[in-house]
């Protein structure tokens, strides 16, 4: 008997950050309750799985990813009690629920560094990377942290540097000491023995660092885009080799529950090579892995088409890919691609959505929701603080907009939310589901053809058509022909015959395409071979 297809390949998965997606308690924070009350919205949405945004114990120096305690929950979030009344209504509907995993880093305020501290003999001392000062002084090497500074903390007491690569309050692990892995592997367990379906491994592809904690060498353009290029090209510092070794030894832990859990990886890297081998080289490593190169293309046919091309062409036999084009840290795509225009974020979900392999949605792309352009004097992100000059991670972290009324329904009146909120007059759930021709009820109609199979799936891409406007692809027996272009377009009616329209971004379209289709800015439709 062939074994089963594994839940999480095709699927889609919805990131709910979830101190802005709904407050039932009136402290202007979102909570676990808030994502329970909200499960049949995420059944209507289709999705398969929720990735939450940290939910462990935190002091909030970083939203969650300081952590102070592996097995709990947030008190502001909620209780244990209540992430365990989520796993199990959500799977009662059919969702899984994954939660954010941070092994790069803890909180300054996790018991093992408070230990860490107290004497260079401590039993947990070796959990993190200390340094003496090089000869004549200062840090051990030239590696910059998230904020730009030195990626090195002084101890006083010790007389010791210790490494972070984010927030001085996030000190690294030490993933070369043996103890750190075994602490894991409890924390894994304790997870899934609760029925935590998998995780979103956070820096997945930092976790190691160089033994030799050697300098890295300059950037060069070409490194990086140019938006995310600093300084220094981090050689030393992130993509140690290393790291797959331990991420075999996950996949095992994994796979050996039933059903199989999901890994999710955070894989920083423009390398396509790299980004195939976290699938796994000497054996099979992580399930799923991010692909930024996608995120950070435009939404032009030409290098769209040769970014998701280059991908497939290096992932293994087998891969899952991942497409995704909003997060948490980098911006919301109805802004970034689509500047807020409609026909543009309907076009670009067409394509995420037909996409062969796995989706991940972040809360509010199914509406259209842009960034918020947050004041400084708002500002949330101790990252982004020292930075008043660049965007502010807090422009794609705002409440979720439920409603046209004040506070967009996301938590009640009179009360300050955590973030400000954006203009929720007409992109909000309410007033979205009551407009046919909205987004979220195109996304509905997607999703519902996800929900069917006709969708994502497993089969290769096929290129149908690439010119400067349009790009048309094949996935098993559906073709999408995507314009993706702010003026009119034409394409020839050869590869398309035979073919009945399932979709269109334009509603006034009807029937087959014919022997030359033409189409509207932005229009973007979805084809299949007609019944036998």
């Amino acid at each position: 008997m062939p074994d089963m297809v594994p839940w999480w390949r095709g699927a889609t998965i919805y990131h709910v950050y979830v101190r802005s997606f709904a407050d039932t308690n009136g402290d202007g924070f979102g909570d676990l309750p808030g994502v329970r009350q909200r499960l049949g919205y995420l059944q209507r949405l289709g999705v398969d799985g929720i990735w939450l945004s940290p939910t462990m114990p935190s002091p909030d120096t970083d939203w969650g990813y300081d952590v102070s305690g592996y097995c709990g929950v947030h008190p502001e979030l909620g209780t244990l009690d209540d992430l365990d009344a989520l796993v199990r209504e959500a799977g009662a509907l059919g969702i899984r629920v994954l939660l954010d995993l941070v092994p790069n880093h803890t909180s300054d305020k996790h018991p093992w560094f408070v230990d860490a501290l107290s004497a260079k003999t401590a039993k947990h001392r070796e959990y993190y990377v200390w340094v003496p000062p090089k000869p004549g002084g200062g840090p051990p090497n030239n590696w910059v942290d998230a904020t730009g500074q030195p990626a090195w903390a002084f101890d006083e007491r010790s007389g010791e540097y210790y490494l972070h690569n984010f927030l001085a309050t996030q000190p690294d692990l030490n993933w070369w000491h043996q103890p750190v892995h075994e602490e894991f592997e409890r924390v894994i367990r304790f997870w899934f023995d609760r029925g935590i379906a998998g995780f979103r491994v956070d820096v997945a592809n930092g976790i190691y660092k160089d033994a030799k904690l050697r300098d890295n060498p300059p950037s060069a353009p070409g490194d990086l885009p140019e938006s995310l290029r600093g300084p220094l090209r981090p050689v030393y510092s992130s993509n140690r080799p290393e790291v797959h070794g331990l991420y075999r030894q996950w996949r095992r832990l994994a796979d050996s529950y039933e059903p199989g859990r999901v890994l999710l990886g955070e894989t920083w890297t423009f390398d396509f090579g790299k980004l195939a081998a976290f699938y796994g080289v000497e054996g099979p490593e992580l399930h799923l892995a991010f692909n930024f190169p996608f995120f950070f293309s435009g939404l032009r046919a030409p290098e769209l088409a040769s970014v998701v091309e280059a991908a497939l062409e290096q992932l293994p036999e087998g891969a899952t890919p991942v497409w995704t084009a909003s997060n948490h840290d980098a911006g919301r795509f109805p802004t970034r691609w689509c500047h807020g225009d409609q026909r543009a974020v309907k076009a670009a979900l067409v394509v995420l959505a037909t996409l062969p392999g796995t989706l991940v949605l972040y809360y509010g792309d199914e509406l259209g929701m842009q960034d918020v352009d947050v004041p400084f004097g708002l500002w949330r992100d101790e990252i982004s603080i020292p930075h008043p000059e660049r965007p502010s991670r807090d422009r794609c972290r705002t409440p979720m907009p439920w409603s046209a009324g004040k506070n967009a329904g996301f938590t009640a009146q009179g009360v300050n939310p955590w973030l400000p909120l954006g203009e929720h007059a007409t992109t909000n759930v309410h007033s979205e589901e009551e407009d046919p021709a909205s987004v979220l009820n195109f996304w509905y109609k997607l999703a519902r053809l996800r929900k069917s199979g006709q969708l994502g799936g497993t089969a290769p891409l096929e290129r149908v058509h690439l010119d400067e406007q349009v790009w048309a692809y094949r996935v098993g027996e559906v073709v999408t022909v995507a314009n993706l272009a702010s003026g009119p377009a034409k394409l020839p009616g050869q590869g398309l015959e035979g073919l009945q329209l399932l979709l269109s971004t334009d509603s006034s379209r009807q029937g087959a395409p014919g022997d030359a289709l033409r189409l509207q800015p932005w229009e973007a439709l979805v084809l299949a071979r007609k019944p036998a």
